[in-house]
């Protein structure tokens, strides 16, 4: 079979963090025959060298090519393009790891779209990822109509031949942002780039040392100079205009304003933070015209008016003032409507741990240039700057939106639920006159359990875009008073129980996992009837339907039967109804399970089943009286030992002097 995808990757010395990703390139649903992987060791100094070389003698797909080291990620990549034979070539790093299906997912969609590039979703571990480019599929995106130039990292997938059609390599030597160089030019140059926002390909994961590559300080005079080099391909594809200081303007933002705002700066050492600032000068003076900043948010514009001024102190000022700033989001109500979870909560930006207020100012026209409002007063420039962005905030809260989005807590996929929301402008002051407001949004979110594509834990978060920000937070806590949360609910092929985490009382959907948490103890063997070969049992349970299906299976000794069964509406929880196959229930006590069609984990039901001559009776499962009586009289010994203990040490303390 030709070789459809040829995985590129670059290694050196990940120690243990080469073992996922060497997992899930072997676990791809794509045919073993049907791609390659090619690890490029740069001269590693750990035992990788050796595990590799071990692993290609034992799989024909695997190739391992090693060689002096270059100092950085460039020179092995071109290495493995030059040995590629895949219609595609896939690069990935040496400490993270792909989703099971990503290179079958990733190849079909751009055969399917004729694309040179493929841009997979991803999710950070640890460490942030592109939101906004993966909210929907792009079959066809450019630089023009999706966020492509947020995504500049080279985890994609580029056709081979496109690649040697145009003769693009990466930078070699001990270099920063070669990748930027890389797939900025492929983006403008591509026929076709397609994105891939439905299945999460690519996972980037932080080592717990934060030794990546990536995290590691950069000289700012090395780091900058190669910046440039990734704006040189801008100039050289783009003419000037509305279009190239829209992509400037990726690199000021994220490379510069955003290393100079709120905790990011402040946490840096002064002096680094300084030698920093000074680059980022140089390049904005050097390289943007005033149409590269006048894209950017209020607080953004603000930033980047103090660095072209070269005003270094005030960008700290302005940095003090941003540290306090977050996002709070509040859930109002929890609750199922026919199988979709809605989820209503407010958000609003708090400062000091306070709901922020904002003034209107009657004379500033929104969008108006920052630096007028800077040069106004100089000995109080930071105080000008603060307000100018609280009243362009307040001017743009027509535009303010936001999100829910759900976040499974040990891969870190994560997926937007549809979300409807309303803007309300509430007076701040005690008697409402005094001209300040907060900005609140009320939103209710409708989350499908059939959009959860595994089981796990999936913990809500809110993402509200206001003025220059961009916030997200756990959603949460919940007041006291209106904490009970629904009951489970069977929807979408899954079993969803949404709770509150402890001890901070955050929303949290449980999927496919919960087992006592759902409420099944209270049910009693006398509240299950069988009639003939009928069984019935209420369970607390949401059913969105009359006979929504979901399966039994019922186990005695080694012998498992799955019985086909359905669920409900019956009162607050659900009727599970079944047709016991009673030929095949003779002479057994069997335990009784509740699961969903396809899925491998059940829940076990607190009754049995006992088959008898003609008849199936109802019982307490196998155990269940003596488990009872184990775990009483271990709660009594402990309490008998932690009392005795308590004695002894009220015995030994010593006499408090007078």
């Amino acid at each position: 079979m030709p070789v459809k995808v040829s995985v590129v990757v670059p290694v050196f010395n990940p120690g243990a963090y080469i073992e996922d990703c060497v997992a899930s390139l072997l676990r791809q649903s794509l045919p073993p025959d049907a791609y390659e992987v090619i690890f490029v060791d740069d001269g590693s100094t750990d035992g990788t060298p050796a595990r590799l070389d071990a692993l290609a003698a034992a799989e024909p797909r695997v190739t391992v090519l090693h060689q002096q080291n270059s100092g950085w990620s460039g020179k092995p990549r071109n290495v493995g393009i030059a040995a590629a034979r895949g219609e595609y070539v896939m690069f990935v790093d040496n400490d993270d790891y792909l989703g099971d299906e990503a290179l079958e997912r990733m190849y079909g969609y751009g055969v399917a779209n004729a694309a040179d590039v493929v841009v997979g979703k991803m999710a950070g571990k640890g460490r942030g990822v592109p939101v906004e480019l993966f909210r929907r599929n792009h079959p066809r995106a450019t630089v023009e109509n999706a966020p492509l130039i947020d995504s500049l990292t080279p985890h994609k997938m580029f056709r081979r031949a496109f690649l040697d059609d145009i003769g693009l390599r990466f930078p070699e030597g001990r270099r920063r942002l070669e990748d930027h160089v890389f797939v900025t030019e492929a983006y403008l140059r591509a026929a076709n780039v397609s994105v891939l926002s439905d299945y999460v390909c690519y996972y980037h994961v932080r080592r717990d040392d934060a030794s990546n590559a990536g995290f590691q300080r950069f000289d700012p005079g090395g780091y900058f100079k190669n910046l440039r080099e990734a704006l040189d391909v801008v100039e050289r594809y783009t003419e000037p205009g509305p279009g190239r200081d829209r992509l400037f303007r990726r690199w000021l933002r994220v490379e510069m304003v955003e290393r100079m705002r709120g905790r990011r700066l402040l946490a840096m050492p002064a002096d680094y933070r300084r030698e920093l600032f000074e680059e980022i000068h140089q390049v904005v003076v050097e390289r943007f015209g005033p149409g590269v900043a006048a894209g950017l948010q209020p607080t953004q514009q603000v930033v980047a008016a103090l660095i072209a001024a070269d005003r270094y102190d005030d960008v700290e000022a302005f940095a003090e003032w941003e540290s306090g700033i977050a996002l709070a989001a509040v859930p109002e109500r929890v609750a199922w409507e026919d199988g979709i979870l809605r989820v209503a909560f407010t958000a609003e930006y708090t400062s000091a741990g306070e709901p922020m207020t904002f003034t209107a100012d009657p004379a500033r026209e929104p969008s108006a240039d920052p630096t007028r409002a800077l040069s106004a007063s100089p000995p109080e420039e930071p105080a000008a700057a603060i307000a100018w962005v609280g009243a362009d905030t307040l001017a743009r809260f027509g535009k303010a939106t936001v999100d829910l989005l759900l976040r499974e807590r040990s891969s870190a996929a994560q997926y937007f639920q549809p979300v409807e929301f309303t803007r309300e402008q509430r007076p701040a002051g005690d008697d409402g006159h005094d001209g300040r407001f907060r900005l609140v949004l009320r939103a209710s979110a409708a989350v499908d359990p059939a959009t959860l594509t595994r089981e796990g834990l999936w913990d809500a978060f809110v993402r509200v875009k206001l003025g220059g920000w961009t916030k997200e937070c756990r959603l949460g806590p919940a007041p006291r008073t209106e904490r009970p949360a629904p009951p489970a609910g069977v929807a979408g092929g899954h079993v969803v129980l949404p709770y509150w985490t402890a001890p901070h009382a955050h929303l949290a959907l449980d999927v496919d996992r919960a087992t006592h948490r759902i409420g099944l103890s209270a049910l009693t063997p006398d509240a299950v009837t069988v009639a003939g070969d009928r069984l019935r049992a209420p369970l607390p349970l949401h059913a969105p339907d009359d006979g929504t299906p979901v399966a039994l299976r019922l186990t005695s000794s080694d012998v498992a039967l799955d019985v086909s069964a359905t669920l409900s509406p019956h009162g607050s929880g659900a009727l599970l109804q079944a047709v016991l196959p009673l030929g095949e229930l003779r002479g057994a006590t069997w335990r009784v399970a509740l699961g969903t069609p396809g899925r491998s984990r059940f829940l076990t039901l607190p009754f049995a089943l006992r088959a008898g001559t003609g008849a199936v009776r109802v019982v307490r499962p196998p155990g269940s009286g003596a488990l009872r009586r184990s775990v009483r009289g271990a709660r009594r010994r402990l309490g008998t030992l932690l009392g005795r203990t308590a004695a002894r040490l009220q015995h030994r303390r010593p006499a408090r002097r007078r």
